[in-house]
């Protein structure tokens, strides 16, 4: 395959007046209130949902902290699900994220795995175990959601959370 045609296969098609811009896993961006993706089960996954919920965000006039923020923690979860967690059923990890008035709601959902996702007690010399205490430090409330053989880990960033876990 040459260089032209991996370019062409990869990219999502450029927007015009009649077709709005597609992110790189498909999805319209900043069209509605709420974007699900599924990411494939790969650390090279976080950046690219990185920059999917980055542009979506954008497009919606989330403020630049918000989407700092937000960046910060998608990421966070994310790895975290990659790190700790089984995949779901098709090898995926599930980002769905809302916007609404600037509060940013992120959830995550992988397979689950032996332990429930919690913050690390804080320890000086560890060289990992902060992610969940970022999440917690950052957003307005958060929690782990168990249902169906599933976790979801959300956050509500930004502004008060409409979310009543």
């Amino acid at each position: 395959m040459s260089t032209k045609d991996a370019a062409t296969t990869t990219a999502p098609p450029a927007a015009t007046p009649s077709r709005p811009a597609l992110d790189e896993f498909g999805g319209t961006i900043g069209i509605g209130s709420a974007r699900t993706i599924r990411a494939p089960w790969h650390g090279s996954s976080i950046p690219r949902v990185r920059v999917a919920v980055n542009q979506d965000l954008v497009a919606r006039g989330v403020s630049e902290e918000t989407l700092n923020e937000v960046a910060l923690v998608v990421s966070e979860l994310v790895g975290n699900a990659l790190r700790h967690a089984e995949p779901l059923h098709d090898n995926t990890v599930r980002i769905h994220w809302t916007e609404k008035n600037g509060v940013v709601e992120v959830d995550v959902t992988d397979g689950g795995g032996e332990t429930a996702p919690k913050p690390m007690p804080h320890a000086v010399f560890a060289t990992s175990g902060r992610g969940l205490r970022i999440v917690r430090s950052l957003a307005h409330e958060w929690g782990v959601t168990d249902k169906k053989g599933t976790i979801t880990v959300w956050a509500s960033l930004g502004g008060p959370s409409r979310r009543r876990a």
